[in-house]
């Protein structure tokens, strides 16, 4: 283990060293209270309102480029910005020389009383980094999309997505990213960081940032109390509004082997510290029926910062990761030192947040069976769907009647107050294979219903080894109040949630009948009727 050491960060073009601060203190704070800079307000303290927009970049394997995203400096505590540059509004450009970005909200009119405004540029100026790098220029669909966790209370969205359109307008300037790359390759020398300050009660507290899964494992098994912290995008709603003491954490994000995502064996690994960004890209190239269930998953600050592993550790009943990957015949792999074990997803969940890890255990990957695919088990009507939908973009939300025999369907359904980053009041992902017509195989998975994600037991064995007809997906549907007694909240009854359970089961029905199956435009809110709009590519 190495000695104990000052987090080191680059900001406002300098190496930052920080040595005194509790650990749990968040990029918020620390540029306000701290560094004065206090262009970036706080709003809800809790990732949703987007106020405290900032840029993150971080050196990449090459060790030559850099890469930037944006995410919610209220909920990232101060240690995650070691080895990594932040930009802040205050880094775009003076009043006298305003960038791209600036000069479009000021001829655009994007901007009344200003408090958001701030956040909104700096969303802008990762949409407009990414796109001049690309050579690309964004729909207004992408822009509205990109600025999902944005949110203006005055102004109006129809300015700020003008101006949006129009900063790609001028010649670009881009941000120099050169002295940043230089001062990253510096920090980049530094040994793993274990950082150590007084909490904010002044109990010591440490931090640990292992590099190698190896360290990870040790560091584990020797600190089991340890709380584990990848994105925080949970965890630091605990520290903002439970006030609760974290004790010693150890950072899973700075370790390389569990960010990897890899295809290998016809099985697609996500590594425990993926993005929830990078991890969805990957899940809808593969399964085309779960896009809209990316794009509305929580932000992108929010998917930019938080991980998958850490979505499915945190074991949250309401969360959509596992719904999507439980219907996929996911498997969730376990690490204790040197030895793993594999369980399926759906055995990981024990009770209301109770889990099946082990003390000094971890999540160290997601494995998805991609033959468990949203199309024909060889090829057939869903597949040549989703072939189509990736050549233009766009997604499958339909099923074309088949003259195959073994067909897989899969469909993804999120219902919440809001369509925009929003918490489910009910979620549910539905996945079958039809053989000459009958049900060979179920897996109905629904969040909200119950205090884990959990499977409708009796209502895939109400259409096991029948035709795909009416009357079983309404057997399936009255099934349901077997499987769960869902509770009443602020989001939702109960009544309402084992209302909603079934008549998605009908919808997935009608939505994949052998005759008739409804097209995208009967299903989706979208004009286009091929469904939702198209994502762009990314790296």
């Amino acid at each position: 283990m190495t000695a104990p050491r000052p987090i080191r960060f680059v900001h406002r073009g300098e190496i930052q060293t920080v040595t005194d601060l509790p650990p749990t203190t968040t990029v918020l704070q620390y540029l306000r209270e701290h560094a004065h800079c206090n262009g970036t307000k706080e709003g809800c303290a809790e990732g949703d309102c987007g106020a405290c927009t900032v840029l993150v970049g971080e050196l990449q394997a090459d060790g030559e480029s850099m890469e930037m995203r944006n995410v919610n400096a209220c909920i990232q505590f101060l240690p995650m910005l070691d080895g990594k540059a932040l930009l802040t509004v205050e880094d775009l450009g003076r009043s006298d020389q305003l960038n791209p970005v600036q000069e479009s909200l000021v001829a655009c009119h994007g901007s009344q009383c200003g408090f958001c405004t701030p956040g909104f540029a700096m969303t802008l100026q990762a949409l407009y980094e990414r796109h001049q790098a690309s050579g690309t220029r964004p729909s207004r669909q992408q822009l509205a999309d990109d600025l999902s966790g944005n949110l203006c209370r005055c102004t109006g969205y129809r300015p700020l997505l003008d101006a949006g359109e129009r900063m790609f307008d001028a010649p670009a300037r881009c941000l120099d990213r050169a002295p940043l790359v230089q001062a990253l390759q510096t920090l980049q020398q530094d040994t793993p960081l274990i950082y150590e300050s007084a909490s904010r009660s002044g109990t010591p507290q440490r931090v640990f940032a292992p590099q190698t899964i190896e360290a990870l494992a040790d560091l584990r098994e020797q600190w089991p109390a340890a709380r584990l912290v990848a994105g925080a995008t949970d965890v630091g709603l605990w520290v903002n509004k439970q006030h609760r003491e974290l004790g010693d954490i150890i950072l899973t994000g700075r370790v390389i082997a569990l960010r990897a995502i890899r295809t290998t064996d016809g099985v697609l690994r996500i590594g425990a510290a993926a993005s929830l960004e990078d991890a969805w890209r990957a899940l809808t190239a593969a399964f085309g029926a779960l896009r809209e269930l990316w794009l509305r998953f929580a932000s992108p600050p929010v998917r930019h910062a938080g991980t998958l592993g850490g979505n499915i550790a945190n074991g949250s009943p309401i969360g959509d990761g596992a719904p999507a990957l439980i219907a996929l015949g996911a498997t969730v792999v376990l690490r204790r030192g040197a030895n793993q074990r594999r369980l399926p997803l759906e055995a990981f969940y024990l009770d209301y947040m109770k889990n099946a890890l082990a003390p000094g255990e971890f999540v160290e990957a997601l494995e998805v069976p991609l033959q468990a695919h949203d199309g024909p088990c060889a090829e057939g009507p869903d597949q040549q769907a989703a072939q189509a939908a990736q050549a233009a973009q766009a997604s499958i939300l339909s099923v074309q009647p088949s003259t195959h025999h073994r067909v897989r369907h899969l469909r993804a359904y999120k219902i919440s107050k809001r369509y925009d980053s929003d918490i489910s009041a009910l979620c549910a992902v539905f996945a079958i294979v039809v053989d000459q017509g009958v049900v060979r195989e179920a897996r109905f998975v629904f969040g909200g219903m119950a205090g884990i994600v959990k499977r409708a037991a009796a209502a895939e064995a109400a259409v096991i080894g029948r035709p795909w007809d009416e009357t079983a997906q309404a057997d399936a549907a009255q099934a349901l109040r077997q499987d769960f007694q869902p509770l009443t909240d602020l989001r939702a009854s109960a009544d309402y949630r084992l209302r909603v359970a079934g008549n998605l089961l009908r919808r997935f029905w009608l939505e994949t009948r052998a005759e008739s199956p409804l097209p995208a435009s009967a299903v989706s809110i979208w004009p286009s009727v091929t469904g939702l709009p198209a994502l762009e590519a990314q790296p």
